[in-house]
């Protein structure tokens, strides 16, 4: 587990990797590899205060593949409202 996620690309500014980081969690969101995610999803699986935290930074912070990150939610039994308004990722910062 810490290898896929404390070796992704998406933690480039880290030294350390550290899950309850809601700032490394939304790096990891953003800009992670398919191997982290999965690594997430693992996780995410057993630990109902991870789903509810990744669920909050996608309602809240702006993340290219908002809708995926919800339907991985929903099929991990987390309720979800599909007409929730999302951040508009092409309107931030990102680059």
């Amino acid at each position: 587990m810490r290898d896929a996620l404390s070796g992704s690309r998406a933690l480039w500014n880290r030294a350390d990797f550290d899950i309850e980081s809601d700032e490394m969690l939304s790096q990891l969101l953003d800009r992670g590899e398919m191997e982290s995610w999965r690594e997430l999803y693992r996780l995410a699986r057993t630990d109902p205060r991870l789903r509810a935290r990744i669920k909050r930074i996608v309602l809240t912070v702006p993340l290219p593949l908002p809708r995926f990150w919800l339907a991985a939610l929903a099929s991990l039994g987390e309720p979800v409202d599909w007409n929730a308004g999302l951040p508009d990722y092409s309107k931030s910062n990102a680059v």
